[in-house]
């Protein structure tokens, strides 16, 4: 990569609930089937708490799942020489996609109106980058890739 980068977009998906959210959530479905539990254990139901822990259990696993796939990040960076897309796992970071700049295409696919995917192309070869951003999003995304694509292009061939 060369030192001038016309475009570093760092894109992590969005996260509506903190974990400070996520603890009192979480402890109010607790409190609730346990609530729940006692009751049907009055009521001899003793059965139906082994759901409700599961039903807990299942929660948790979806919300761990959520905020595991939170920690993933997609950066896409444009300099004269190449555009390269890594990414990135906590720490780590593996590059998924390098080109040329001069020969990297942008396009903007759109299968159905809230589906619209940007795509680098190269003899054949694509990717999809930014699923993680909303469709009006990607449009700005795409017409800065655009922008930083063409920018790089003008520093390697001037007018």
């Amino acid at each position: 990569m060369s030192a001038i980068l016309y475009m570093d977009a760092l894109i992590t998906p969005n996260r509506s609930l903190s974990m400070r959210g996520f603890y009192w959530l979480f402890g109010a479905v607790v409190a609730f089937n346990m609530a729940v539990c006692a009751l049907m254990l009055a009521l001899h139901a003793f059965f139906v708490p082994f759901f409700l822990g599961l039903d807990v259990l299942a929660l948790f696993v979806a919300f761990s799942a959520s905020y595991r796939s939170g920690g993933l990040a997609e950066r896409v960076q444009v300099s004269a020489a190449e555009v390269r897309v890594l990414r990135q796992a906590g720490p780590r970071s593996q590059t998924i996609w390098s080109s040329p700049t001069a020969f990297t295409r942008v396009s903007v696919e759109r299968p159905g109106e809230p589906d619209t995917r940007i795509r680098l192309q190269l003899s054949g070869r694509a990717l999809t980058v930014a699923q993680a951003l909303s469709p009006n999003e990607r449009d700005a995304f795409a017409e800065a890739l655009r922008k930083a694509i063409r920018e790089a292009n003008a520093e390697r061939h001037p007018a």
